[in-house]
């Protein structure tokens, strides 16, 4: 891939493995270690961006995630506030 894409990637624990997801993309994968959850999001997301990529429909998939190109890479969109909201 020629272009520098930047991903927020988070990471949660299930149990006895770890969860890695990329929301902005819907990728996902898991590890025994939060390293090895992060390792394994980043080769799902690189695949997913080079199927994309092979298909030409990247730019149009990232736009529609939102991303935005700055300095010469794709950024994810940044949330102006985040927080934890109770419902019911």
């Amino acid at each position: 891939m020629k272009q520098a894409i930047v991903v927020r990637a988070e990471i949660f624990r299930e149990g006895h493995l770890y969860l890695g997801v990329c929301l902005d993309l819907s990728v996902s994968s898991f590890g025994e270690t939060m390293e090895d959850a992060k390792s394994a999001l980043r080769e799902a997301v690189e695949a997913f961006l080079e199927e994309c990529e092979a298909i030409g429909t990247l730019e149009e998939v990232l736009e529609e995630a939102g991303f935005v190109r700055q300095n010469g890479q794709w950024m994810a969109r940044q949330p102006i506030s985040a927080e934890m909201v109770a419902i019911g």
